[in-house]
């Protein structure tokens, strides 16, 4: 280095950042250290006693800084560096960034972008090619080439005579702004990252989402080829023109009776254009197959008699009228002006010859469909997006300068040819270019053929590299055929795109084939405006377009006047267009691959979330608009198969608390452990829940807690899990069944510490009990719902019944509401006033009232005669039991009752009032619900000071015998309401 900095052998390739000095040192430097080698392990006591590899020591001069003292030493190995910054503990920008591998270890590259590529800066760059073009030859010229093309040189003057001029500047004004505002999204969106290969594909598809991007870039893949062959039909019509001779076949003659041209006017036989057609497309195909080099080469051959026919034809029209005149032509003449400005739209024939009797109408709106693809081609230098060295730079410029350029030239153009010659020539002489070209018309035919043959050879590179991209993207599996390797021509594409411009060139038809490139276009460019119009308007993060001249508003104004144009030309055609890039999507959407491109459709869902959100706030809902957000607690009472990781009947029971499937559910799993050993373990089991709950087509999003214990871990959800008003309301969770089966002596705190935190954040708890017996959505069920209304809950049990009834599999169901009166009351008007309750509330239920005497009462009834007796009597010897060993280890330890790790207080009489109370309560199900298809129950709190294991006892004997249960109590809030 020049000034010494760092001293090492030619193999460093170590460079400072750019715009970065350092300053050279002196030898008295304190920062000027000699590298030793250290050893791998990072012990520096060893690493002067171990031998190390013989390895040239380099020396280091580091630029000495203020209040920076420290030596650094480096590994060097023999040629293997240690490229890691061990204090963060990343590989070096060097590598992240895929400007050099200092460790020899590559990274795959991605197979599409789906994969990653074009996501995340880590997976490198792409794979640059050895051929890269600049702004010039890269962009300007091929989108002049492909602008110039055929309609400029044998229909614009049969154009401003059919408009006049003044319709004519119009038409040119219109279609020169769609394509220049077009031009301004194209260069806003290809500026905001680096461009792979695909042109307005790639763009849109990263724009508005692959199947968006996949239905327009098929349109406009199909547009291209059809543009192949109107180039190669209007070269073959020039070259028949110029050589009459070489056609096979008879010429057309149409003698024109209605003008003062006395000589008939002769047309190429449609034979003709046909096989020259067949013969040229199949010759501009082998140039093709040579690939980007061979074409690079024959460009420049194709632009300069362009250029050079322009300028014969400009020196053309100045000498027109003085030297050889012919008949028609008055040269620049203010008359010839004035009788131009306004239209005069006739009948003509196929061939565009004016025919009283001719079949083709003309009018404004045909004119623009006529004149459109003399403006389209501002994409063959997006289309050739791989091949550039710098596209953030080339596109924008080249595009918009070659739009300007002709644009200008075609209002330029209509002036002239309006003052050139009479109305009769410029509708009857389809080669007036050449008539009026200086010296002599054989230049321009040149010009025109190799000009049109060159925007052929423009559109069948474009078109196969267009369909290659989309079918490398890997979404559409029957676009298998044509995928190439990077680096590779696609040569089955070409053949496809050579096969399909064939057919278009047996049509032969000029005039029927400028329409449906029209439209192809037309949807193109309104789906790069609308993708500039999203990016824009959301202006994400991610949006920072170096090209800083556009706005959201320019591109809704480049999109809407795309659908104008298109409706203008014709609303047929613009309904079957639609319609075909509505089917694409449709096809793309059912059989394509799905993949996240990050496209602005995405971003535009997110800050409309974050919108809704807002604007709900954080006050309570209305019952009107309250919709359940249920909690799925997964984790198990025991043990799940292995690879799943819910219980599968609780997402058949999550869905049965929506309705038509509108909500959202939370899955959540507790995982015990470390948070940071176990952190990865959580990503996968989320991935894995996530997954599940796809299969089990639930809509609902998964979340995996770290936690030391299931207590702790249930705790931090549900104060936290959800934002603002979208935080779940509702806990659900099975029933544990199995805990005293399996003697699982912490489940019954669990339960109740799970239980107890919902009631204190204002949650809802549902418990189902019979989970394994839960019908899904093909076992239809019959009977009743039974709802056991004992508590005011918020309306939330009924509301519960009712999204039953909206599922299948209990439409068939009625509801029974069964009021729980404890003391003696007037049944019947207890019965009317609910009746009238639930008829405000429009619910169609059954209601029984059922008089449960008191505690007292019931322990004067003697023995119960009923078959909850056995499993009563158990649980009053279980507690029993529990008791005495409270009381004996409080006794030898000499503290007060202890359960739970907590003193309690025991009530016996209380308890046995708890367990009468709920064994009446299981009495009343078994009698009356036996047959029922699901019961719902209030939920009883947990008493304060009561241990958990009693608890357990009340809630075993409230559920014995009763096959499926769901016990439910509301929160603080009321979920249904009486008025409209």
């Amino acid at each position: 280095m020049d000034n010494g900095d760092i001293e090492g052998g030619p193999e460093d390739n170590f460079h400072a950042p750019i715009g970065r000095k350092y300053r050279p040192v002196v030898d008295n430097d304190s920062a000027v250290l000699e590298m030793s080698s250290i050893d791998p392990s990072g012990s520096s006591s060893s690493s002067s006693a171990l031998p190390l590899p013989q390895a040239p020591l380099k020396k280091v001069k580091v630029s000495s800084q203020e209040n920076m003292d420290s030596t650094v030493n480096e590994e060097m190995n023999g040629p293997q560096r240690e490229s890691k910054l061990e204090l963060f503990g990343f590989d070096s920008l060097v590598n992240i960034l895929g400007l050099k591998s200092m460790t020899e270890e590559h990274s795959a590259e991605p197979s599409s972008p789906r994969d990653g590529e074009n996501i995340s800066i880590t997976h490198g760059r792409p794979k640059t090619s050895d051929i890269k073009l600049g702004t010039m030859m890269g962009v300007f010229v091929p989108c002049l080439q492909n602008i110039l093309g055929i309609i400029y040189y044998i229909r614009f003057s049969w154009i401003v005579g059919m408009a006049g001029i003044g319709q004519s500047l119009l038409l040119v004004a219109i279609c020169g702004l769609c394509t220049f505002l077009t031009g301004i999204s194209l260069s806003a969106i290809a500026t905001n990252g680096a461009m792979k290969g695909g042109g307005p594909y790639y763009l849109i598809g990263r724009a508005l989402g692959p199947e968006v991007g996949v239905s327009i870039g098929l349109c406009f893949f199909l547009g291209n080829a059809v543009a192949g062959a109107l180039y190669v039909l209007g070269a073959v019509e020039t070259f028949l023109k110029a050589v009459p001779a070489a056609g096979i076949f008879r010429e057309t003659i149409t003698r024109v009776n209605v003008t003062v041209v006395a000589e008939p006017i002769q047309s190429p036989s449609s034979h003709d254009l046909q096989i020259y057609g067949i013969v040229v497309t199949i010759l501009l195909c082998f140039i093709v197959f040579g690939g980007v080099k061979m074409i690079n080469r024959v460009a420049p051959a194709f632009l300069i008699p362009v250029l050079f026919s322009l300028f014969c034809i400009y020196i053309g029209i100045a000498a027109a009228g003085k030297d050889h005149p012919a008949t028609g032509i008055t040269g620049l003449s203010l008359e010839s002006f004035k009788e131009n400005w306004s239209s005069d739209y006739q009948n003509t024939n196929n061939a565009g010859i004016p025919d009283p009797d001719g079949e083709v109408s003309w009018s404004f709106n045909a004119m623009v469909g006529l004149f459109f693809p003399a403006v389209t081609g501002i994409m063959a230098g997006s289309n050739r997006s791989a091949s550039l060295k710098d596209t953030q730079r080339s596109i924008p410029i080249g595009t918009l300068s070659a739009t300007l350029t002709t644009t200008a030239m075609y209002l330029v153009s209509v002036l002239l040819f309006g003052a050139l010659a009479t109305r009769e020539k410029l509708l009857t002489d389809r080669l007036l270019t050449a008539t009026v070209a200086w010296p002599f018309p054989a230049i321009i035919y040149i010009g025109i053929i190799l000009s049109t043959l060159g925007a052929a050879l423009q559109s069948l590179t474009g078109a196969p590299r267009l369909l290659a991209a989309i079918a490398n993207d890997d979404i559409l599996p029957v676009l298998n055929y044509f995928k190439v390797s990077e680096g590779n021509e696609p040569h089955i594409a070409t053949l496809f795109t050579a096969f399909l411009c064939i057919g278009c060139v047996i049509i032969g038809n000029l005039d029927l084939i400028t329409p449906t490139i029209t439209m192809f276009f037309l949807l193109c460019y309104c789906g790069v405006n609308l993708s500039c119009f999203l990016l824009d308007l959301l202006d994400a993060p991610s949006w920072r377009p170096r090209w800083k001249f556009h706005h959201w508003s320019l591109s809704l104004l480049g999109a809407s006047l795309c659908i104008v144009i298109m409706f203008l030309i014709s609303w047929s055609f613009t309904v079957v267009s639609l319609a075909l890039a509505s089917l694409i999507y449709y096809y793309v959407s059912i059989k394509g691959k799905a993949g996240d491109w990050g496209d602005g459709f995405k971003s535009a869902y997110f800050q409309l979330a974050l919108r809704s959100l807002r604007s709900l706030g954080a006050n309570h809902v209305h019952p009107k608009n309250w919709y359940p957000i249920p909690l799925i607690f997964c984790r198990p009472w025991g043990k799940l198969p292995e690879n799943v990781p819910c219980h599968p009947k609780l997402a058949d029971f999550a869905n049965c608390m929506k309705k038509k499937g509108r909500g959202m559910s939370i899955f959540v799993s507790i995982l015990d452990g470390d948070y940071h050993e176990c952190a990865e373990d959580a990503k996968e089991a989320c991935k894995q829940l996530g997954t599940y709950i796809d299969y089990k087509r639930c809509e609902g999003v998964a979340e995996i807690v770290v936690a030391p214990n299931m207590s702790e871990g249930f705790r931090g959800i549900v104060q936290t899990m959800g934002l603002g008003n979208l935080k779940p309301n509702i806990v659900v969770m099975r029933y544990p069944e199995i805990w005293r089966r399996e003697n699982l002596t912490e489940i019954p705190a669990t339960f109740v510490g799970i239980i107890n935190d919902c009631i204190v954040a204002n949650k809802a708890v549902v418990i189902v009990k019979g989970l394994d017996e839960w019908p899904n959505e093909y076992q239809r069920q019959y009977g009743t719902i039974d709802l056991y209304w004992i508590v005011r809950d918020g309306g939330l049990m009924l509301l519960l019944s009712q999204l039953l009834l909206t599922k299948e599999s209990f439409e068939s169901c009625k509801i029974q509401v069964f009021c729980i009166a404890e003391e003696d009351v007037d049944a019947e008007a207890l019965k009317a006033d609910v009746k009238k309750f639930l008829y405000d509330l429009r619910m169609q239920a059954e209601v029984i009232v059922i008089n449960m005497k008191s505690w007292d009462a019931q322990a004067e009834g003697g023995s119960h005669q009923d078959e909850s007796i056995e499993a009563f009597t158990g649980a009053q010897q279980r507690i029993a039991n529990y008791l005495a060993d409270m009381k004996s280890r409080a006794e030898r330890e000499g503290t007060q009752l202890m359960a739970d790790g907590k003193p309690v207080v025991v009530n016996e009489q209380q308890v046995e009032k708890f367990l009468y109370t709920t064994l009446k309560l299981n009495s009343t199900i078994l009698r009356y619900s036996r047959m029922a298809a699901v019961v719902l129950v209030s939920l009883p709190p947990p008493p304060v000071n009561h241990p958990a294991y009693f608890y357990m006892e009340y809630m075993d004997l409230l559920v014995e015998n009763v096959p499926r249960l769901l016990i439910v109590r509301g929160y603080r809030r009321d979920v249904v309401t009486l008025f409209t």
